[in-house]
């Protein structure tokens, strides 16, 4: 069963792509340090959790960084002007919260918004963006809000909102990937007998260009690739063209990021084991961990696991615990039944 205590601490901590070290680094390290043989940080951030084991060599990775923003602007009444760091869509800011980051401690501020009644009717069907969203923290003047710990170049996020909504949905920002970074944290801890030497990667900056996996899988050097992450479920608006359900069961990809021997010795393992998998048809490169690692050095035969979600990188991101807690029973199953195997297509 998941474990909620665990999972929203892991949702919650810090971490802004390039800046994982304010929390969550930390919360991966504490979370796997007595469940693996050796952990250590390599020069960019990333947490690398190695459980030895004879063959073949596995890296698994979850991103741990968040989407975020940064001040780049402080205006003279006291208005933070903001930029995005990785991929924030201004149109789901307006009239929220965020957590920032500043030098005297985490405060937060309120993203404004003119109020219809002071709206021109020509303006209300206009979107928000990057010229006309500004933080709100309370300030009067540039002066006050760089006192309060404010300057050009700090870092904020959404700030934390976890919703339960029923007995098996709940919404909260960053499901991307914090929902994935926790299931391999949960597989990694429940992992038994196994043949293959795993290690564990809490990637960083996969949301500002797969930076983390990349030095990661140089060091490692794995046969077997394979990649956490969130994915597309059913919605409104989807127009049809998303497969995966939320409910459903975890999801693996199809198409040329993804190993087909791979991909079916997962099909074998999820039946093995009774645990429903959902498919995505993946035509191009995944845009996950999976994409840098499989094109590392000689080449890596790559997969991708993911968890359903909708709303993507906005702040009510909403997920289903039966699939995440099948994401860790086919995790740590797959983990445990890898085998050497001709890996070529």
């Amino acid at each position: 069963m998941v474990n909620w205590e665990l999972m929203q601490k892991v949702i919650e901590a810090p971490g802004v792509s390039g800046y994982e070290f304010m929390g969550i680094r930390d919360v991966v390290i504490e979370a796997l340090e007595d469940y693996v043989d050796e952990i250590k940080v390599d020069k960019l951030g990333n947490v690398i959790a190695h459980k030895k084991g004879d063959s073949p060599k596995v890296m698994i990775a979850a991103h741990m960084d968040k989407i975020g923003l940064m001040v780049n602007h402080i205006d003279e009444k006291g208005y933070l002007h903001v930029v995005p760091v990785g991929g924030v869509d201004p149109r789901t800011l307006v009239a929220q919260r965020v957590r920032i980051f500043g030098e005297k401690g985490e405060i937060y501020g309120v993203v404004g918004h003119v109020p219809p009644h002071l709206t021109k009717p020509e303006e209300r069907n206009k979107a928000a963006d990057w010229d006309t969203i500004v933080i709100d923290i309370g300030a009067d003047s540039k002066e006050e809000a760089e006192k309060m710990g404010v300057k050009v170049g700090t870092i904020m996020e959404f700030a934390p909102a976890f919703t339960r909504l029923n007995e098996n949905r709940f919404a909260t920002p960053y499901l991307d990937d914090r929902i994935c970074l926790y299931a391999m944290i949960e597989a990694a801890r429940a992992l038994e007998g196994h043949q293959a030497d795993i290690y564990f990667v809490a990637s960083v900056q996969e949301e500002v260009g797969l930076r983390g996996a990349r030095v990661a899988s140089y060091a490692i050097d794995p046969e077997i690739g394979i990649a956490m992450d969130v994915t597309f479920a059913k919605q409104p608006g989807d127009k049809g063209k998303i497969v995966p359900e939320l409910g459903k069961g975890p999801v693996m990809d199809v198409g040329p990021n993804i190993n087909p021997k791979i991909r079916a010795f997962a099909d074998e393992v999820a039946k093995k084991y009774e645990i429903p998998l959902q498919v995505e048809p993946s035509p191009r490169p995944t845009g996950t961990d999976a994409n840098i690692m499989q094109i590392n050095r000689e080449g890596v035969a790559t997969a991708v696991l993911s968890i359903p979600i909708k709303y993507m990188h906005s702040q009510v991101e909403l997920a289903d615990a039966r699939d995440v807690d099948n994401t860790i029973k086919l995790a740590k199953h797959l983990l445990e039944e890898l085998k050497p195997m001709d890996l070529t297509p």
